[in-house]
């Protein structure tokens, strides 16, 4: 088994998920009291939200770099970064490495894939839903179709997202805002929902609507340790 490198804190509500999600499926695989080997540097979310919102990609992507050599210092054998919006910096991390690393798109696409879905909602920061670095990955790699909210709803579920789940709060009011944007984007012909950020299933889960939901987190930590074991 190799070790697994985690870059988290973004938030730790999901990274914590992270953790989980690695145990339960080591577990799952090789029975008894086996668990995942890994390892998590932790950011502070405050620094990251700040840097975001100023659009200082720059220092965030220095952050991620320091954090990413830290884990290759400390033993891990790949990289997962615990977020979505922050992979928009994520070639800090894999130009100053020498271990890989596994892109969250990269996952989800391939999950996507398996289902034999064309045309999928994603759902995330307006970072995530309105910039190319995630959308790009699964329209050119996978040959998605891609579908996101009208601009008042993007604005709705990133604000959810930045002044709620990240702080811990997950409402029923806020939770029916989500579904409704769901259904509206189900009724365009998405086929699934990508919840593109790591707190967004927290609040909404498969029972809540009828199509597939991917869940972003897990299909990256899940694929994951299938590295972790096969190599």
């Amino acid at each position: 088994m190799k070790t697994i490198g985690l870059i988290g804190g973004m938030s730790w509500e999901s990274s914590k998920l992270y953790y989980e999600f690695l145990n339960t499926k080591v577990k799952d695989i090789l029975g008894s009291s086996h668990s995942a080997k890994c390892i998590m540097v932790s950011v502070d979310f405050a620094e990251i939200e700040r840097l975001t919102f100023n659009a200082n990609w720059e220092a965030i992507g220095q952050l991620m770099k320091e954090a990413a050599q830290q884990l290759e210092s400390a033993g891990a054998d790949i990289i997962l970064l615990c977020t979505n919006t922050i992979h928009l910096v994520s070639h800090y991390i894999s130009e100053n490495v020498n271990i890989p690393f596994l892109h969250i798109a990269s996952a989800t696409g391939e999950s996507i894939k398996k289902k034999r879905l064309k045309k999928v909602a994603l759902l995330g920061t307006k970072f995530t839903m309105e910039k190319d670095f995630y959308t790009k990955t699964l329209m050119n790699d996978f040959e998605l179709d891609i579908l996101i909210p009208e601009t008042n709803d993007r604005q709705l579920v990133h604000d959810i997202i930045y002044k709620e789940m990240v702080k811990g709060q997950f409402t029923e009011v806020s939770k029916q805002k989500i579904i409704r944007i769901i259904k509206q984007l189900q009724n365009k012909g998405a086929e699934g929902v990508i919840m593109g950020c790591t707190e967004l299933p927290i609040l909404i889960s498969d029972s809540d609507i009828d199509i597939p939901i991917f869940d972003t987190g897990k299909i990256h930590a899940y694929e994951a340790v299938k590295w972790s074991l096969n190599n």
